[in-house]
């Protein structure tokens, strides 16, 4: 069955509600845990910050590189798997960059010194960076667009449990014992990972039936070259962008900025966690019952209304600062899962995992892009508050509407070849 033809909206009701099978339901589960433990490395580095610091003896700029080596060595490798990433069966590909990803953790574990820490975090991001792709194109392999939806929604509350989890967890144990074993426990939940998808997932490897006569660096450029796939290429950028630039600040412009104490930060970050988990596979629902690209026109109005709020705000109350977290993590949600199931009905059978690598690699390198050129805007006063935050919202708006005009573009080409106007 072509792409185009799952593109079309499910007629029967009964269909549209089925359930998943148990071993859907499964595999989901299993994805879903999957995303959590690379996100959970991926963000647990900011809060131990404070610890990981006077611990190594770095500076804030060196802790900044640690930070940013793993955005940049994942968009590499992303770009460098491109050329292979259709030419395996996706579960082993899936289980080899998965025990590199624990390989590279426990050395982060292990690491007694900087240096130690800097090529571990180097690792874990070369080998993780591309796992999100993997994901995607098994999701795109097994499950019909009508589904897409409902499935993102359950895997993208990976981030949110790993902030109601993860967190919380990472810093209990970074306390109580030290920060070492905030990555010894992630590399235990990888080989329990590890193992399950090595018994109970199934392969997947209809893809390779489909002939491959170009070289893998003559897949990963006829993948970059393919003209329909640039707007979608251009779309994944964009969104990144925009992401990356308002939250490596949120901490520090809730404290300073909305004057809240920081011990209810965590308060903060477990009410919006547990919020999301509820409206990610909300979402899914929605962008299945109601089309993916109005799902995401609904995401790109709250994210502008709820940025521009959230970034001219003075001192607030504590209800007052989740609420806003809450509807702003809403309209992030509407626009991130209808956005990745939509576009990842773009790719041809034979370039998905290809095409979802480098849509994972631009996501790493535009979001740390975003990052430092957030940094370059926003300014210290004195007294800790920043200056200039509003202009990060003006930015972030601007690149939400462009992704809002853009993406129409992107669903068009979905929904024309089926005769249906909205996907």
């Amino acid at each position: 069955m072509t792409e185009q033809t799952l593109a079309a909206p499910i007629d029967d009701q009964r269909e549209r509600q089925r359930g998943f099978s148990r071993y859907q339901a499964l595999l989901i589960a299993l994805l879903a845990f999957t995303q959590f433990t690379i996100i959970l490395d991926f963000i647990i580095m900011s809060p131990l910050g404070a610890i990981l610091m006077p611990s190594l003896n770095i500076t804030a700029g060196q802790f900044g590189v640690a930070v940013s080596a793993y955005a940049f060595s994942a968009g590499v490798s992303g770009i460098l798997a491109a050329g292979f990433a259709d030419r395996f069966d996706r579960k082993r590909l899936l289980l080899f960059f998965y025990v590199g990803f624990a390989l590279g953790t426990l050395l982060c574990a292990a690491a007694q010194n900087y240096h130690i820490l800097l090529l571990g975090r180097i690792v874990t991001g070369l080998f993780g960076g591309v796992i999100g792709s993997v994901v995607l194109a098994i999701v795109t392999d097994l499950f019909p667009l009508q589904m897409r939806g409902r499935v993102m929604g359950f895997i993208q509350t990976a981030f949110a449990a790993s902030q109601v989890l993860g967190i919380p967890a990472g810093l209990f144990l970074a306390n109580h014992w030290n920060w070492h074993v905030c990555f010894v426990a992630i590399v235990v939940l990888s080989i329990a990972a590890i193992a399950i998808i090595a018994f109970a997932m199934e392969p997947v490897d209809a893809h390779l039936t489909l002939k491959q006569d170009r070289s893998p660096f003559h897949h990963l450029v006829a993948t970059i070259g393919q003209p329909r796939y640039t707007l979608a290429f251009a779309v994944t950028t964009l969104l990144a962008t925009g992401g990356y630039m308002l939250m490596p600040f949120s901490s520090a412009y809730t404290v300073h900025n909305l004057g809240i104490d920081i011990t209810h930060l965590p308060t903060i970050y477990l009410v919006s966690g547990l919020f999301s988990i509820v409206t990610g596979p909300l979402v899914g629902r929605a962008s299945d019952a109601f089309g993916k690209y109005p799902t995401f026109v609904f995401g790109c109005a709250m994210t502008v209304l709820m940025v521009l709020i959230y970034t001219h705000l003075g001192h607030v109350s504590l209800v007052t600062a989740i609420t806003v977290n809450v509807l702003l993590f809403v309209g992030i949600f509407s626009r991130m899962i209808p956005s990745q199931a939509l576009m990842s009905a773009i790719p041809e059978p034979s370039q998905r995992g290809s095409f979802s690598a480098v849509s994972a690699s631009l996501q790493q390198l535009s979001g740390g892009l975003g990052s430092v050129l957030a940094g370059a805007i926003i300014a210290q006063a004195p007294d800790g508050a920043l200056i200039h935050f509003d202009r990060i919202g003006y930015v972030v708006v601007t690149t939400t509407i462009v992704t809002l005009v853009m993406m129409y573009f992107v669903q068009k080409a979905v929904a024309e070849p089926a005769g249906k106007r909205v996907v």
